[in-house]
């Protein structure tokens, strides 16, 4: 009865140990891309303005900062290339 008493005993404090020893993904450093898109989440949940919004987003993502502006009838234009029929843009 010892015997098979120890060899149980022995198997449950191997088994305790491993799950002891077990790295947690939270003590890993983050990727960038895992950084980029964390800090990107914040971003979206700081209800900050339009402007405000765009212009960190682009400084997060590398990209030259875009100018926004509207239109005279008052509707947003996002891409001032775009030329529309009989009115400038």
């Amino acid at each position: 009865m010892k015997p098979l008493f120890a060899t149980f005993l022995l198997l449950a404090v191997s088994v305790l140990a491993g799950c002891a020893s077990h790295v947690s993904p939270e003590l890993r450093p983050y990727t960038a891309e895992e950084s980029k898109e964390l800090a990107l989440e914040a971003l979206n949940r700081r209800g900050l303005s339009f402007d405000e919004y765009h212009s960190k987003k682009a400084e997060l993502l590398g990209e030259p900062q875009k100018s926004f502006s509207f239109d005279k009838q008052g509707e947003m234009n996002a891409e001032r290339a775009v030329q529309l029929h009989g009115r400038p843009s």
